[in-house]
């Protein structure tokens, strides 16, 4: 059940053309107002956040030497301090990717993805022309192997799949 608030955000989004992202997409923007720097006038992009990987790392340091005699006696053990800090393993990554418009995403295209993803058995739902759970979670798993982790098609993932038209340019 979604809340009033929530619901007010999803309908506003809606009416502004914006797609909605479902569960699972928190970091995950497709917009025609954000592009990458250089990006082409009229066209569309996804963009995945990566967050950083931060790590808590404890060490014991030696804040006094132990004391020990000629013959290895030890007459005071060393002294120790617990030090705690926070490291970065993995830096936060921004990826953007161009995407098929949200105008280009009719249910007839839809359908057309979600047929193109059932005959390479990624899909198993209805071919409804709805961009739904399942559906996100297809492209998803289609387009993961060339690295986009991301249920927002990319355009490469579409034409792959035969759906838009690829671009032959001559050299």
């Amino acid at each position: 059940m979604f809340r009033p608030l929530t619901l007010l955000v999803i309908l506003a989004l809606t009416a502004c053309g914006a797609p909605v992202i479902g569960p699972g997409e928190p970091d995950l923007v497709q917009t025609l107002a954000e592009a990458p720097p250089g990006a082409a006038a009229g066209t569309c992009w996804g963009k995945l956040v990566t967050p950083a990987v931060i790590e808590t790392v404890t060490e014991q340091v030696l804040v006094q030497p132990p004391n020990a005699l000629e013959d290895g006696t030890i007459t005071a053990p060393g002294v120790y301090k617990t030090e705690t800090r926070q490291e970065i393993v993995t830096e936060r990554k921004v990826t953007w990717f161009e995407t098929p418009c949200p105008a280009d995403l009719t249910p007839d295209f839809v359908a057309s993805l979600q047929r193109a993803l059932s005959a390479r058995t990624i899909y198993r739902g209805a071919i409804n022309g709805q961009m739904d759970g399942r559906t996100r979670a297809a492209v998803r798993k289609f387009q993961r192997p060339e690295g986009l982790d991301s249920g927002i098609l990319s355009l490469a993932a579409a034409q792959r799949l035969g759906l838009v038209a690829v671009d032959l340019q001559s050299e």
